[in-house]
């Protein structure tokens, strides 16, 4: 009986920049949990890339391009979606940015672009899919948080990352409370530190790697995959009474 409740068989979600880092690996876990996936991606072969694994995992992939910064381009994500599966059962909202600055040298347009991605792009999402969710009386969405939106990371400049973060999980609130009366659910995932491409960069730097291990209790960094079951559970029948929550996935970072 339970385990079946994290099934996604018949299902079908969209992923935001799916074809790429964290985003690849949701699209992979979700697709062995049974869900047929939209990769919508703004760079479109590293889309058809994913959509192809995907596919080879059993599971129906469609890459489409897609700018979240573009109302626009979000309207033909949702039709294209509906038109080729004809319901959208959840979304995952990954597409992100970081900018490391420090506060006092920020450009105006730096920040901006920040926040239309981070955080605009997330609410254009989540309003556009939520309306078809809210007209089926079903659904849940998953917005990809961070532990910056918590905590502020040591030695590390990007407060317009952090803030936008934090939006992130304060609008997953408001959205939860708005549309659950719909039966449509609104949760967050707040990654810590993880083994992706980007994050091996920024601990590269010998003035700020070195430090990181020792403040996370388990003394490691995360691996992508272990993000996976996390989406699958917050998008199944598994967390069916589960709205406006954000799970926070970081070794023990933000508890000291």
């Amino acid at each position: 009986m339970y385990l079946r409740k994290f099934s996604l068989d018949g299902t079908v979600g969209i992923v935001t920049g799916g074809g790429q880092g964290l985003g690849r690996v949701y699209c992979h876990a979700l697709a062995e949990a049974g869900a047929d996936i939209v990769v919508a991606e703004v760079q479109p072969d590293s889309g058809e890339e994913t959509a192809e694994q995907v596919r080879g995992l059993g599971r129906r992939g469609l890459a489409v391009e897609t700018d979240v910064r573009r109302s626009d381009s979000i309207e033909r994500m949702v039709e294209r979606t509906l038109s080729e599966f004809g319901k959208i059962d959840f979304l995952i909202n990954n597409a992100a940015r970081e900018r490391v600055c420090p506060s006092a040298d920020v450009s105006e347009e730096e920040w901006r672009e920040v926040f239309e991605l981070n955080l605009h792009g997330v609410m254009a999402c989540c309003q556009a899919v939520g309306r078809h969710m809210i007209e089926r009386k079903s659904g849940a969405i998953v917005n990809i948080a961070s532990i910056s939106g918590h905590v502020l990371n040591r030695g590390r400049a990007h407060a317009s990352y952090n803030v936008s973060k934090a939006g992130v999980i304060h609008l997953t609130k408001a959205l939860a409370c708005e549309w659950a009366e719909h039966n449509s659910r609104v949760n967050a995932i707040s990654p810590g530190y993880m083994a992706t491409e980007q994050a091996k960069h920024a601990l590269a730097d010998p003035t700020y790697g070195p430090h990181v291990i020792p403040w996370v209790p388990m003394q490691r960094i995360g691996e992508p995959e272990e993000l996976g079951a996390a989406a699958i559970f917050l998008v199944s029948a598994a967390s069916s009474y589960m709205t406006g929550a954000t799970l926070i996935i970081d070794g023990g970072y933000t508890c000291w």
